[in-house]
């Protein structure tokens, strides 16, 4: 069996998983392909060490949000970011697309590590167990920057407070 045959059944079962993260921390479609594109490029490299790994998936996931957070320094350091204006119109907060896209705004403002504990936590629906250690840190920390994050995201988007207090009632609830 050709060693490229396990990535390829990896890349078919986890793929559009780790493109819908990639998306959810970067909020671009283009930056998430690039995002995604370089990390698959990294395991790849390594898959031989890796078929033997019991979760492959979460250590490309973690390569996911390392590189996120990577290229968010970066950024942060060499450029600012361009936002585009919300709409004028009027809107109601129970159509979808328009909380999707206020959320993803309001993600959009998070700082990176904060953002991953989010998309992690409240996307991918890991644990805190879970997230603490794809993010390399304490079960503290990823409570912490949870309750921050969620702090500043009731700030950046107040009309979507009540989706925040039911994700932190789930959340509790499920640690």
């Amino acid at each position: 069996m050709d060693p490229n045959d396990s990535f390829r059944e990896f890349m078919a079962a986890h793929q559009q998983s780790l493109m819908r993260t990639a998306y959810l921390l970067t909020g671009d479609a283009h930056l998430a392909e690039d995002l995604l594109q370089s990390v698959l490029l990294k395991v790849l490299r390594r898959w031989p060490k890796l078929a033997d790994v019991t979760n492959p998936q979460a250590y490309a996931r973690k390569a996911l949000v390392n590189q996120y957070i990577s290229w968010r320094r970066r950024l942060a350091r060499v450029t600012e970011l361009p936002r585009a204006e919300p709409p004028d119109r009027p809107y109601s907060t129970e159509d979808s697309t328009v909380v999707r896209i206020v959320m993803l705004r309001a993600l959009a403002q998070l700082p990176p590590r904060q953002r991953a504990v989010i998309v992690l936590r409240y996307y991918e629906d890991l644990t805190e167990h879970e997230t603490a250690k794809l993010l390399s840190c304490s079960i503290g920390t990823v409570k912490n920057q949870a309750h921050h994050a969620l702090a500043r995201l009731r700030v950046l988007a107040p009309e979507l407070a009540p989706k925040f207090a039911e994700m932190e009632d789930l959340k509790g609830a499920h640690r």
